[in-house]
């Protein structure tokens, strides 16, 4: 069992930034890829960012690309995503995700392919 917990967020001004991070618990994190997704009010989830268990592979959504920047440090356990030049339109709760590796380049970017789920942390961009 992996154990996920989201924090950082708030509410912050358009063209603000945060930092969200997702603290691990359980088994080995650092043989999971990791993920951030997020739900907007009345929208489904959608991807957002994925890293590999190496930390060597991210992938990211185009509308967050050169502004989000998804980052992990295995020994504390802890995935960050760093948000910048944020925008109303970016004003959802964010969840982050663990999938099992099957390789140290693991990832992706399908949400069920995650095994586990943090309970979400909120953020809200006002203009």
């Amino acid at each position: 069992q992996v154990q996920l917990v989201e924090s950082g967020g708030g509410l912050v001004q358009a063209g603000g930034s945060l930092r969200l991070s997702c603290a691990t618990s359980g088994r080995t994190v650092s043989t999971y890829a990791m993920g951030w997704f997020r739900q907007a009010p009345g929208k489904e989830r959608e991807f957002v960012a994925t890293i590999s268990w190496s930390g060597v592979r991210t992938y990211y959504a185009d509308s967050v690309k050169g502004r989000f920047t998804i980052s992990r440090d295995n020994a504390k356990n802890t995935v960050y995503l760093q948000m910048s030049s944020l925008t109303p339109e970016d004003t959802a709760d964010y969840y982050c995700a663990a999938k099992l590796a099957t390789w140290s380049g693991d990832w992706s970017y399908t949400e069920n392919e995650y095994d586990y789920w943090g309970q979400g942390t909120q953020v809200t961009v006002s203009s």
